[in-house]
């Protein structure tokens, strides 16, 4: 082990970690430690290398593969002959991986920074031990280095939780960190799990060709969402792939075309490729952080205040390993905050989790913001909703959509917006509008629904006329100008 080597700075994660290294900081030492992703180096982090961005490649490679299988009901003959899988692979990852390497490289040559590929583990107050793991830095592979920093962010992010049954069992299975790396496409998935992960992966294997089943422990797919959409969704899936609610493998076994499952019911699923898509855990744990007096919460998430301090002076928290909401544009609010707070002790900027908004990049495509209807009867207000249809407006009938929906919820008396809930083309688009009136009100809170609705010019007949309608639809006080005042009758003074 060499001296104890002292930054500024030491960033342990290079995902959205990675972009504290602010011009702020150019004349600081920093040191970026990253354990990567099984035998590759993989800066970038979750998003960039196992999550949204490859991802959503496939999905777009998807949507085409659907869109011609669709073409004879507006009239096109179009045949899909065949998927090249391997030549789909890599054409993203040719981007994707180049990206990676240009990033570490950047930081391991830069005069001002240092990377680490290893694994860190607090040994005391802001000092770390580094087991390099990785070839492509500086240090030699088995090597231990020994950094301490003024200042330590903790932004290790998140990795596939694997259920018991299934890791003790000794078939080989994929999560989502390896299956869009396979070399060949199989004829049939078995996906365990429910939410974002297993619904994705489901629409782009089921698109390309794959024969796949869905086996959940909860009633509904995407249940985190409004009850609603979550069922019209389920509805769905139930038309599309081979979908089991309110089951759990009870036994899981090599066997029938590959691997089977056995459900509590006695139904026996069976597919070539086992993927496992039951959610995230945060990477907490290993970092020695009861060295470094860092609480973790009990589900295994750093504890952070609304600055990012965690319990430990000098040491910060950001993403996955800390927030509630596993989102890369969450972890990247996160990161500009407490990459002002490094620099500004004094001026601290706080994180602004009131109107997270998530989207779901299947089929069709989800997305949502604020409150469920379920939460806000919960929460007390005078409900009204409005549910409208894709296909009740005109380029819903150009498109011939028969499934779309788009949800608003508000209250009835104030006319605040509530939240907006979508299911549809294009609906992780569409839904920005509401995100902006949620976010961006005036000093007495959100627009109203009647002012975002009335306020401005929506353009026909684009696609987001269902927004407007929605909003119209729904029963709200009658329109107030933001601008003028108004007397307790309502009219305006």
């Amino acid at each position: 082990m060499t001296d104890s080597t002292h930054y500024d700075l030491v960033i342990i994660g290079s995902g959205s970690g990675n972009s504290l290294v602010t011009p702020d900081l150019e004349n600081s030492r920093t040191a970026v430690v990253d354990r990567g992703s099984g035998s590759r180096a993989s800066f970038g982090g979750t998003c960039l290398n196992v999550g949204c961005i490859p991802t959503k490649m496939f999905v777009y490679t998807a949507e085409v593969a659907q869109t011609v299988r669709d073409a004879g009901r507006f009239g096109i003959d179009a045949t899909l002959d065949g998927v090249r899988w391997r030549d789909v692979r890599d054409r993203i990852f040719g981007r994707i991986d180049p990206i990676s390497d240009g990033g570490l490289a950047y930081r391991r040559d830069a005069d001002h920074t240092e990377a680490y590929l290893g694994s860190a583990r607090f040994v005391g107050e802001r000092e770390l031990e580094v087991e390099i793991t990785l070839p492509g830095g500086r240090h030699e592979v088995g090597s231990v280095q020994r950094i301490s920093g003024d200042q330590v962010v903790v932004a290790t992010g998140s990795r596939p939780r694997v259920p018991q049954v299934i890791a003790d069992s000794g078939v080989p299975f994929s999560t989502s960190d390896d299956v869009m790396r396979i070399d060949e496409l199989p004829a049939s998935m078995v996906i365990v799990g429910g939410g974002v992960i297993a619904a994705e992966f489901a629409h782009v294997f089921s698109a390309l060709g794959v024969r796949v089943s869905v086996v959940t422990r909860t009633g509904r797919l995407l249940r985190a969402l409004d009850a609603e959409l979550s069922q019209a969704f389920t509805d769905l899936a139930r038309t599309r792939w081979d979908v089991h609610t309110d089951a759990e493998p009870q036994a899981v076994r090599r066997g029938g075309e590959g691997v089977e499952l056995d459900l509590a019911d006695g139904t026996v699923v069976t597919g070539e490729l086992l993927l496992v898509a039951t959610g995230r855990v945060p990477n907490s744990d290993g970092l020695g952080l009861d060295a470094a007096g860092v609480r973790v919460r009990e589900d295994g998430r750093v504890e952070v205040d609304e600055h990012g301090r965690t319990s430990a002076p000098g040491v910060w928290a950001l993403g996955d390993v800390s927030s509630p909401h596993q989102l890369k544009h969450v972890a990247n609010h996160e990161a500009r905050v407490v990459a002002h707070n490094l620099v500004h002790p004094d001026a601290l900027q706080s994180f602004d989790h009131r109107y997270v908004p998530a989207a779901v990049f299947t089929d069709p495509q989800v997305a949502t913001v604020g409150l469920t209807e379920d939460e806000a009867r919960e929460r007390g207000h005078d409900v009204t909703t409005k549910t409208q249809r894709y296909g009740d407006v005109a380029y819903g009938w150009a498109m011939e959509d028969t499934t779309g929906l788009f949800k608003v919820v508000a209250d009835r008396r104030t006319g605040q917006l509530l939240g907006a809930h979508a299911m549809g083309p294009h609906s992780s688009s569409l839904i920005q509008p509401l995100i902006q009136a949620l976010s961006l009100g005036g000093p007495t809170g959100p627009l109203t629904v009647s002012q975002l609705a009335r306020g401005q010019y929506w353009i026909h007949p684009a696609l987001s006329e269902v927004v407007e309608n929605a909003l119209l639809g729904l029963e709200v006080a009658p329109y107030r100008d933001a601008t003028a005042d108004y007397d307790p009758e309502g009219e305006a003074s």
